[in-house]
């Protein structure tokens, strides 16, 4: 079954043309991947942040220390 009308892909491919869609938009989809990513891991943080903020546990290192010599 062809889509674009060719029954045999034994030619040439710079006649065939545009093989997958999209094809020029490369660089800004990864631009936008990667602007994507980064906005997430910031997103993410400040929301682990505050999570950990609301729940009082502050990272105090003698409080740890005593925790752990209890057991």
């Amino acid at each position: 079954m062809s889509t674009i009308g060719y029954e045999s892909w034994a030619v040439d491919l710079k006649d065939v043309g545009a093989i997958y869609p999209f094809q020029g938009y490369e660089l800004p989809m990864v631009l936008a991947g990667v602007a994507f990513w980064v906005i997430w891991h910031i997103w993410q943080i400040r929301f682990e942040d505050a999570e950990l903020k609301a729940t009082g546990v502050d990272a105090d290192a003698k409080k740890a220390n005593e925790a752990i010599d209890r057991f």
